[in-house]
């Protein structure tokens, strides 16, 4: 297995107030003092990222954006730009969660638009894929990660993957109660970096791909011991700084 180093980032959602927030990255910070077998990232709301970059000001702790608009500047109520991000020293950026696209209905040509935005201002995009319930029923999960993958490959080039993660999303064990096996989730992985490698064998095995399906404290270490999985996309148990940590310390 190439050198990738591990990376756990927290996606908060929609969640939190500024003292939960605020008691949450002491807990976390706290926690990983001494602790660098992972790179850890943060992704707050938006409205926090100011309060939380000074929190991390003095760690080694990334932060990170759960979203940004495509464009760079103008009439656009309630959006927020990449270059608007780097103001507080945010290293990453999500494009293309799941609820970004199933919720909010982000076509794959505006998450593509997203990836490059990011990147025209230095951030790293943690780019987000995954099917539905109803995809993986059918079998066609493989159709919708290269569809999703293929046209960002388009849009920004293979070259843009040497500056990227990708994080895999089985929307169907997010929050429903099923589950994917390491093996299951291992198999994606696989096919993802496959499907760089046809493009660029060096940018698919140096590329980290993070499983972001309901990782939780008693599910982590096996997933990270899979040979394609990069870290995690944590949701809920971020919100947790024990559970959070635990799943940090899960990477060897």
């Amino acid at each position: 297995m190439p050198d990738r180093q591990y990376l756990v980032a927290a996606n908060w959602k929609m969640n939190g107030s500024l003292e939960s927030a605020k008691s949450l990255v002491i807990g976390i910070k706290q926690g990983l003092a001494g602790n660098n077998n992972a790179e850890v990232a943060i992704c707050p709301p938006f409205i926090y990222l100011p309060e939380i970059s000074g929190f991390l000001s003095d760690t080694s702790i990334s932060l990170g954006a759960q979203n940004v608009s495509h464009l760079e500047n103008g009439a656009y109520t309630g959006e927020i730009s990449s270059v608007m991000l780097t103001d507080f020293a945010c290293r990453y950026v999500i494009v293309g969660h799941s609820e970004r696209r199933n919720l909010y209905h982000e076509s794959d040509s505006r998450v593509a638009e997203k990836f490059i935005a990011a990147q025209a201002q230095g951030l790293i995009p943690i780019l987000c894929v995954g099917e539905l319930l109803e995809e993986r029923e059918t079998n066609t999960t493989e159709d919708v990660i290269a569809r999703q993958l293929d046209v960002v490959i388009d849009k920004a080039g293979i070259s843009a993957f040497a500056n990227a993660v990708i994080a895999y999303e089985p929307v169907w064990a997010i929050g429903t109660g099923k589950t994917a096996t390491p093996e299951q989730a291992q198999e994606v992985h696989e096919f993802i970096r496959l499907r760089l490698a046809r493009h660029d064998n060096e940018i698919a095995n140096g590329i980290r791909i993070l499983y972001g399906g309901s990782v939780k404290a008693d599910n982590a270490e096996q997933l990270f011991k899979m040979a394609d999985i990069d870290g995690g996309l944590i949701g809920g148990a971020s919100l947790i700084a024990d559970d959070f940590l635990t799943i940090c310390r899960a990477v060897r």
